[in-house]
């Protein structure tokens, strides 16, 4: 199945959708447990080193934060090896809060460059959104899946 680059990429709600439809979910979630798991991690806490700012340069230029730069080196390898995209506009924090807004508009901009079939929406306000909103997930996945059995 494909891999799903999800945005905001700290949504578990998103994550559950895309793994329960049968695609591969790339999240914050999925790069941060590789470098936990990975020895030789020094900070923790941070589960950052200090090579990773370094390797952000690849998607961020040196004037941007090292803030920046560390989170795509989480995000940008993401980002290349997707196949799909869901985008959420305008989420509530509870959603999944990225924390860094030009990191945001990094990731999106990024995403939307690349030729790959991506459901772009806005996070629902009321009840009736919602079901909307989940309605179209599914239909989307349903499609790349669809797509993915005819190739």
């Amino acid at each position: 199945m494909a891999k799903i680059f999800i945005y905001p990429a700290t949504s578990l709600i998103l994550s559950d959708l895309v793994s329960r439809h049968g695609h591969t979910p790339l999240s914050s979630a999925v790069a941060i447990r590789e470098r936990i798991q990975t020895a030789g991690l020094e900070s923790l806490p941070l589960q950052i080193t200090p090579e990773e700012p370094k390797k952000g340069l690849k998607w961020a230029a040196v004037e941007v934060p090292a803030g920046v730069r560390g989170r795509m080196s989480l995000y940008g390898p993401q980002i290349e090896q997707c196949e799909a995209a869901i985008i959420i506009n305008d989420a509530d924090l509870a959603f999944g809060c990225m924390g860094c807004a030009r990191t945001n508009e990094l990731i999106k901009f990024l995403l939307r460059q690349k030729d790959i079939p991506k459901l772009d929406l806005n996070y629902p306000k009321n009840e009736e959104e919602g079901v909307q909103f989940v309605a179209a997930i599914k239909r989307f996945l349903g499609e790349l899946k669809k797509r993915e059995d005819t190739k």
